[in-house]
This record gives structure tokens, C-alpha cells and sequence, in this order.
């Protein structure tokens, strides 16, 4: 066939496949008539598709005659239109009104997220940090403004410190109330590490007065309402087993001399080499190892027309890096949903049981392994004390020297078995006889058992002859009772839906308490602790959206606490907050940009009555105090008796919030604005008090304190389409702190924060106008050189005497600023997730180098026989003779950020079985100049922390 020919035949064909085989080009448009970067238009039913680019334009290929080309974008509806040989197409997509109609949880109830008034913040399962997560308190690191969490140590079933924007009491409980699946948690024995972080579906963060002022008497500190998974009705049954494997180390060590360097400083200050030793051993290196993690978890989950049931096993094993610390959990969780009377009725059980098992190593190691002499060797050659190398005199031991840091860990056998079981069971009617109403009924049950044993070797050298034994158990419980009716109604002819809440809650808690503990070689009985108490609460709610432009909402609850005196037991508290719904206005809806607007505002009173002291109506009471007990057979227990502060009362905080809500290009990106003002009165302070105020160690209600703060949140989903997903978030939060009134004694200041170097040292102080974390120290003089002057400081009073009086409040371990940003990425069956956390405008006290790195301590004199002991390697930088421990050189800047975790991951997608394969690294960098081991210690005295790890995570996951 010659070439002429082949061209004709080639140009009378063209026309036949052009028929068969069409193009269709066309552009997307959102809903606001900007273009749908990413959009998917695809042939229904193949794999030929394509995506919209900047413009929305796109262009299909070989589009086949009667097909279905689908068009669908992410929170818009997907939208269908038949092939009937159109060149081309041009549509323009609706928002999908199910992203409109989220639900989200409030207090006693839930609401439209449209309709939200108060300062809330939810985090789904799907936004959780990744890694080997123990402890549901790291779910949320980074992840939302106004909450701060802080890892409390790396120790083996610790978990994180929560705070919801900052606490606004001094000696009361600052920690957050916890309401899992609508039952309240016990304040003093919340205990979140018994859930299995798997069951978690979601945390709703409520933060100001107006979203808590409903939980009044213990909702200063903010309310977290966890959600537990459930599967769902008219289900397929799934079955999922995921198991992690974990390896950590240390994160970072105290730098000090090493055996050569030591031996060095000996020499150069001219004292007696002798009595070193020739090794060079690492202490920090011996008493910390390679610690291990595995993590499993197995779920079942299947819906019926009326029932639905999830079960889930959990498993965690954990060595940790410190030798002999350990924790060891299993979880059984399952939640049941019925359905009766049609729908109209609907029972929900969860339960959630865990064991869990701590073995605890001695912690004292750790500051040991700092100062123990780096020449010495770690056995002895006369095989006492269990054959480590102890510092002795004439009698054993020398009882002023630090003892071996591996023998330390190696003489101590310490364990504590905990079972926690928390049962709940939620009714929920709808009322037919009217419509609109339903009632709700809550019975939780949450149960805490525990024993424990400590026991040290006899013959070592930290248990020397001495008592060694003690024994400790006790349990807690927490019983709730409580019922709603929910009532909604249209109201037509005002254009306004409403909804009014009314219930009741009754909640007990008992404590008990006992040991035994060894004294002259025999075991002795402690007395029986017993702490009950209860509350009693009545609340209300009323909510208004109005011609679905403005949403009113008001709340109010009356408490009653056993406490407190019957003059005091009962309270008031209310909260008030409304938002203008813009993004239904034609302002925001021509716009041409702004797709979500929503100003909020509110306010309201709640109140706190938790702190650490027992007080008035408790069964243990004032130190110094007889206490009064009845004898039952063997057992003598403790009696309640209302006797010292009767006139205690709640605290009460005072808290004002306003908000923005914002969207732009059809909520491409997101964010909101939060400020808030919060005042505390009537404190609960417990001593040591100012002289001329309150007793030393009493107790009573007693000064204030001012927060204030700005919250920012920030979301943008920068690629969406069917391949390629990219999204990024970040939140920050400005914040202050002050003390405005302190105890009614003329305002004088209170010295709190103890450090090491003996009884009364403290290094912080509070004062009116200060930050209840300020240090209060001596101002350093430098010489020329930037060098400090030993024991040299600024005689800020100017009386030429140097004396406490010359001490300053200088600098705070509160943070100014802290911040979170995380990205999430995925294309096709590929995952990549980071999230960045930081803080700054804090600064620690560096107790571990003001205690040792000097001479006084490298050279101590309180010994029988002579002995050195190591310092960080500040004492080269320093020189200084003795321990200084009100300088202000040891107050340094605790800025940081830290990638607390990067996760890779990919999807094998199978006919039966889907299979994950994941890596994460946590806590991978910490970029800082604070000079300490690390810069995120809470409270700001960085004593021997307990260290945090750093690790490397692989996962499996099976999906059936």
C-alpha cells in the first residue's frame, strides 16, 4: 500500500473514530463562581479521568458515546451528566449540605458546627499525631490553640500535662475536667492512660466560660469531651489488627567531665589525685539503655438493622530507657448501640477495661549518675554491696555521698498493679406524645484498684541494714447519675429554631487508702485514708437560631458540694454567648472570596473546689492536727470531721471571650480568632503564706489572678483531587498570666518552687503584678568578659548590704507564645504526615547545674573519709566556690521547636485483606539554646528530669 493512499484512507477513518472516541473540554466553577482547582471530571464507571487546573479548565479524552462524565470535588456534591456528544461542558457545583450540617459535641448535648457561639475545638482520629501512641493525651500535641501539652517525663506510662489556656488557680487543680462518652472523670483520678488511644474517635476542647459555665463547679480549667469509636448501623463486619514496634533512646544527656577531664580538674586545683580511680566510665551511658515499645491492637465491628457493635483488644509493652522502668497494659473495650420502639428508643453501653502494670525504677540514679566520680569503676573488688563500688567510712556506707547510680537500680524491685473499669450505660427516648421532646438518662459507673510494693536489697548500698519494705493499696470510685430532657422547635413565625435543655447530675466519689511499711526490721500497719464526697447539679440551657442568621445561646447551673460548709455548699453559675451568621448573607455569598464569616461573643462564670490539701469536710486535715479515728476489729479508721477553713468556698473565674470565624475560595483555607479575658476571686490557697496573712499551712480562700490571651488557627487545603491531597494547619497562642491580689496580707510575696540544696529553697515567687511562675533571684554582675562573678551581685536596693532583700523577680517559666503546625499528604496509596510544636518567651531554672557545677560540691567537706564528685561542664565556665543557687545566670531562655513527629506510610490494597506499612520517627530535633538537657520542662525547675526518647516506629496494619 503506497503512502498516497494510506494518507486518504487516514483522512476518510478520521471522522469514524472522532465519532467514536470524543473530547470534551469545559471549566469547573465552586459554588462562590471561583474556578475548582483539582477537580475530578472522570468517565462513570473507568479509569479515564482527569483534573481542573488553576483556571478550572480541563479536557477529556476519549470520551465514548452514552457515557456518564462525573464531576466531584471535596465538600461540594458530586454531580453526573449524560454524554449525548457535547463538545463541551461547563458546570458549576453545589456545596455538599451534610459538610454544612456537622455535628459537633457541647456540653449535655450537641449542635450544628454553623451554630457554634463559644470557643471550641474539635480533633477527629484523622488529625491525631502519629507514632507509638501509649497515652491519648499525645494524640493531641500541636494540635490545637489554647492547649498546651507538655510530655510530663519519658518515664513508662507517663502521660502529658493538658492545660486549656492558662490555669488560673495557684494551689488548686489546674488540670482540664475530662467527660469520656458523657461521664465526668474524677479531677484528683482522671487516669486517661486506661483508655486505649485506638478507641478514641475524637476531642472536643470547650475553653471559655460560655461552652463550660454548664458544668460550673469544676469547669474553670476547660472541659475535654473524648469520644469513643462505635460502629455503625447497617454495617459489614470489619475486622482490623494493627501492631507497632517501637525502638528509643535517650534524647539527650547532662554533659559533664568525663574520667580524663575530671581527673584534670583535680590535678589543676591541687588536690589529692590518689584517691581517684583509673577507669573512665560513663554513668549516663551505664544506667540508660535501648528501650523498646510494642503496640497491638485488634478490632471487631458490625452493624444490623438495629444494633451495632464494636469490640476492641489492646496491648502495650513498653521497656524503658531508664534500666528496670517498665509498662505493661491490655485494654478491652466495646460499645453496643439498640435501637427500639422504631428508632424512638436507643440504649448505648460502653465499657472500657484496662490492667495495667508499673515497674518502677529508681530515679535517684539519675542525678547520681551526674555527680558520681567518672574515675571509679562500677564494681568493687570485695563483692559488698552487692558488688557496685559505694563511697564508704569506718560504719558502711557514707550516708552524705551519692551511692552508685547502677546499684541504685539494681537494688530496688518497685511495682504498682492498676485495674480500672469504667461502665456506662446512655438511654435516649424520643417522646412522640410531643414532639420534639426527648429525654436523655446517664448511669456511669468508673472504678480504680490498685496495689503496690516497693523492696530494697538490705545489703546494697542504698538499703544498707536499713528498712526496706513498704506496701500500698487503695482503690477509687466515681458513680453518675444523671437526665436530660431536650426539647426543639420551630418557631414560624419568627423564623427562629429553638432549643432548651433542663437536667440534673449526681456524681459521688470515695477514696480509700492504706499500707504497710517497715520500721526497725517489722512491718507496720498505715492508718485507713477514706475521702468521700459528692455533687449534686442542676443545669439549663436555652438556644436561639434566628432566621438562620443569629444564634443566641444561654446557659446556667446550680452546684451543690459536699465539700464545703453547708453556709457555702451551694453555687451559681451561668455563661451567655451569640454569633452573627455573615456567611449567609448576600454580603458574603457575592463576595467573590469569602465563603465562611462568623463573629462570636461571650461570656459567663464557672468555679473550681479541686486542690492537692485536704480541707473542711474531708477525712484528713490540717499537718499538725490530731486526727480522730474509730477502731473496726484490727482497723482503726479515719473519721470526717468539719472542723478548720469552714468558711471555704469555690473559687470563682470571671471569663470574657470574642471570636471570628473565617473561609475563603469555598473554605480552601479556614481560620479563627479568639481573644479572652479571665479573672480568678476567692482562691484556694493553701500555704506557705505571707506573715500577717494566712497560717502557715491553712487554708482559705484568698486572693486572684488575670489571664488574658489570643488564640489563631489556620487551615488550607492547597492540592485536592482524586490522586494528590495536600493539606496544612497550624494554630498559635499569645497568653499572660498575672497575680492581682495575694492573700490579703498588704500584698507580700510568697516564696514557692523548691529546688535542691536544702529545706526552704525556693526559687520562685508569687507576687501581685508577677507571673505566678517568676523567679526571684539575685541580678549576676559579669566581669568584662562575660564571665559571672562568684557570689558578686547587684545591690539592687542600694543599702550597700547584700542580702535577700536584694533579690529581684526576674524572667518566668511560662511561656509567652506556643504554637503548633502539621502537614498531611498523600498521593494515591503514599502518606506523609509532620507536625511541628514549640513554644517561646519561657525560661527554665537550671537546678541540676546550680546544685553541682561548683566547687563546693566537687570538693564536699561533710564527708568521714575524702571524695570527689563530677560536675556538668559549666563549672569550667563558672569557677564558682560554692553552690549559688539565687543567681539569676541560672535562669535561662527555654525557647524551643521540635518535630515531634514525621510518619511515612503506604496502602497495599488487596481483594480481602488491605495492609498498611508505616514508619514514624518522634521527637526527632529539638532546636533550642537552653543549655539544660531539655527545654520543655514543666514548671520550669529542671531537676534531673526523667529523660524523653526519641524514636523510630514501624506499623502494620491489616484491614479484613
Amino acid at each position: 500500500m503506497n503512502q498516497k493512499f494510506k494518507a486518504v484512507l487516514l483522512l476518510f477513518l478520521l471522522p469514524f473514530f472522532a465519532f467514536a472516541q470524543s473530547v470534551i473540554t469545559g471549566t469547573v466553577l465552586e459554588s462562590n463562581g471561583l474556578p475548582a482547582l483539582g477537580a475530578t471530571v472522570a468517565v462513570k464507571g473507568t479509569s479515564n479521568g482527569t483534573s481542573t487546573d488553576f483556571d478550572g479548565n480541563y479536557t477529556l479524552n476519549n470520551v465514548p458515546e452514552d457515557a456518564v462524565i462525573v464531576f466531584s470535588f471535596v465538600g461540594y456534591v458530586t454531580q453526573e451528566i449524560p454524554y449525548t456528544g457535547q463538545s463541551t461542558i461547563n458546570i458549576t457545583l453545589e456545596e455538599d449540605a451534610s459538610e454544612l450540617e456537622t455535628i459537633v459535641l457541647i456540653g449535655y448535648g450537641s449542635i450544628k458546627k454553623e451554630n457554634v457561639t463559644a470557643a471550641q475545638t474539635t480533633v477527629s482520629d484523622e488529625e491525631f499525631n502519629k507514632g507509638a501512641i501509649t497515652s491519648p493525651g499525645q494524640l493531641l500535641a500541636g494540635k490545637a490553640a489554647g492547649v498546651q501539652v507538655t510530655a510530663a517525663s519519658g518515664r513508662p506510662g507517663d502521660g502529658p500535662v493538658i492545660r486549656v489556656r492558662p490555669g488560673s488557680t495557684l494551689s488548686g487543680n489546674s488540670d482540664a475536667l475530662y467527660v469520656v462518652d458523657g461521664v465526668p472523670l474524677d479531677q484528683r483520678n482522671a487516669n486517661l492512660n486506661s483508655i486505649n488511644p485506638a478507641d478514641i474517635e475524637s476531642f472536643t476542647i470547650l475553653k471559655d466560660a460560655s461552652a463550660t459555665a454548664i458544668y460550673g463547679n469544676r469547669a474553670s480549667n476547660g472541659v475535654v469531651l473524648i469520644t469513643t469509636k462505635k460502629a455503625k448501623l447497617n454495617s459489614d463486619l470489619k475486622v482490623s489488627y494493627n501492631v507497632q514496634f517501637a525502638v528509643e533512646q535517650v534524647d539527650n544527656y547532662t554533659e559533664v567531665l568525663t574520667g580524663d577531664e575530671f581527673r584534670q580538674l583535680v590535678a589543676d586545683q591541687g588536690r589529692d589525685t590518689s584517691i581517684l580511680g583509673t577507669a573512665n566510665t560513663d554513668w549516663q551511658n551505664e544506667i540508660y539503655q535501648n528501650g523498646t515499645r510494642s503496640i497491638h491492637s485488634l478490632v471487631l465491628e458490625k452493624g444490623y438493622e438495629t444494633t451495632s457493635i464494636r469490640a476492641s483488644l489492646g496491648y502495650n509493652n513498653e521497656n524503658g530507657i531508664l534500666q528496670k522502668s517498665g509498662y505493661e497494659r491490655a485494654n478491652l473495650g466495646l460499645n453496643i448501640r439498640q435501637n427500639f420502639l422504631k428508632g424512638d428508643l436507643r440504649l448505648t453501653f460502653t465499657s472500657q477495661l484496662a490492667q495495667e502494670e508499673r515497674r518502677f525504677a529508681d530515679e535517684g540514679a539519675i542525678g547520681s549518675a551526674v555527680v558520681f566520680d567518672p574515675t571509679q569503676s562500677i564494681f568493687n573488688n570485695t563483692g559488698e554491696f552487692g558488688g557496685f563500688f559505694e563511697y564508704t567510712n569506718n560504719t558502711g556506707p557514707e550516708p552524705n555521698a551519692p551511692r552508685n547510680p547502677l546499684g541504685l537500680l539494681n537494688s530496688l524491685d518497685a511495682q504498682q498493679d492498676n485495674v480500672q473499669a469504667r461502665l456506662n450505660m446512655n438511654a435516649a427516648y424520643n417522646i412522640r406524645q410531643v414532639p420534639g421532646l426527648k429525654f436523655t438518662g446517664n448511669a456511669g459507673f468508673d472504678y480504680n484498684e490498685y496495689d503496690g510494693y516497693s523492696i530494697r536489697d538490705r545489703d546494697s548500698g542504698a538499703g544498707f541494714r536499713g528498712n526496706n519494705r513498704s506496701f500500698n493499696e487503695g482503690f477509687r470510685r466515681n458513680q453518675l447519675l444523671d437526665g436530660k430532657f431536650d426539647y426543639k422547635k420551630t418557631l414560624e413565625t419568627f423564623k427562629t429554631d429553638m432549643t432548651l435543655t433542663l437536667g440534673g447530675s449526681y456524681q459521688e466519689f470515695l477514696r480509700q487508702d492504706t499500707g504497710r511499711f517497715s520500721a526497725n526490721n517489722e512491718l507496720q500497719e498505715s492508718p485507713i485514708n477514706i475521702d468521700e464526697s459528692a455533687l449534686v447539679t442542676a443545669f439549663a440551657r436555652a438556644s436561639f437560631d434566628i432566621n438562620d442568621l443569629y444564634v443566641l445561646s444561654a446557659s446556667a447551673s446550680r452546684n451543690g458540694s459536699s465539700r464545703f460548709s453547708e453556709n457555702n455548699r451551694w453555687a451559681n453559675f451561668y455563661g451567655a454567648s451569640g454569633a452573627i451568621k455573615l456567611t449567609n448573607t448576600d454580603f458574603v455569598q457575592n463576595s467573590g472570596f469569602l465563603s465562611q464569616l462568623k463573629l462570636r461573643g461571650g461570656f459567663g462564670q464557672t468555679g473550681q473546689q479541686d486542690i492537692d490539701a485536704s480541707f473542711a469536710f474531708l477525712s484528713v486535715f490540717t499537718p499538725g492536727q490530731p486526727q480522730a479515728a474509730v477502731q473496726f476489729g484490727n482497723e482503726f479508721v479515719t473519721t470526717i470531721r468539719p472542723e478548720g477553713a469552714i468558711d471555704l468556698k469555690w473559687e470563682t473565674t470571671d471569663q470574657w471571650n470574642a471570636g471570628i470565624d473565617l473561609g475563603f475560595f469555598g473554605d480552601r483555607i479556614t481560620g479563627s480568632v479568639d481573644a479572652f479575658y479571665r479573672e480568678t476571686s476567692d482562691l484556694l490557697l493553701f500555704g506557705p503564706l505571707p506573715a500577717g496573712g494566712l497560717e502557715n499551712g491553712s487554708l482559705q480562700n484568698a486572693g486572684s489572678t488575670l489571664s488574658r490571651g489570643i488564640e489563631t488557627t489556620i487551615a488550607a487545603k492547597i492540592i485536592q483531587s482524586e490522586n494528590i491531597n495536600w493539606t496544612v494547619s497550624g494554630n498559635a497562642t499569645v497568653q499572660e498570666i498575672e497575680i492581682t491580689d495575694l492573700a490579703g496580707a498588704e500584698n507580700a510575696p510568697v516564696q514557692v518552687g523548691g529546688i535542691s540544696g536544702g529545706v526552704g529553697n525556693n526559687i520562685q515567687e508569687w507576687a501581685v503584678g508577677a507571673d505566678p511562675t517568676s523567679f526571684h533571684v539575685f541580678r549576676q554582675v559579669y566581669d568584662q568578659d562575660g564571665n559571672p562573678l562568684d557570689g558578686v551581685y547587684v545591690d539592687t536596693n542600694g543599702d550597700n548590704i547584700l542580702n535577700d532583700a536584694d533579690r529581684v523577680r526576674y524572667k518566668k517559666a511560662n511561656h509567652d507564645v506556643y504554637f503548633g503546625f502539621t502537614s498531611n499528604f498523600n498521593y494515591k496509596n503514599f502518606d506523609m504526615s509532620f507536625t511541628f510544636r514549640g513554644a517561646a518567651g519561657g525560661y527554665n531554672y537550671n537546678n541540676i547545674a546550680s546544685n553541682a557545677a561548683n566547687f563546693g560540691s566537687t570538693f564536699p567537706t561533710n564527708t568521714q573519709n575524702p571524695l570527689y564528685l563530677n560536675a556538668p561542664v559549666d563549672i569550667q565556665n563558672t569557677n564558682f566556690s560554692q553552690q549559688r543557687f539565687f543567681s539569676d545566670y541560672y535562669v535561662q531562655k527555654a525557647d524551643f521547636i521540635k518535630l515531634d513527629n514525621l510518619s511515612l506510610g503506604y496502602n497495599f490494597p488487596g481483594d480481602k485483606v488491605d495492609i498498611r506499612a508505616s514508619v514514624t520517627g518522634t521527637n526527632l530535633f529539638t532546636i533550642t539554646d537552653y543549655e539544660g538537657v531539655d527545654p520543655e520542662v514543666f514548671g520550669g525547675i529542671d531537676n534531673n528530669l526523667f529523660p524523653r526518647t526519641r524514636g523510630v516506629i514501624f506499623g502494620l496494619g491489616f484491614n479484613f
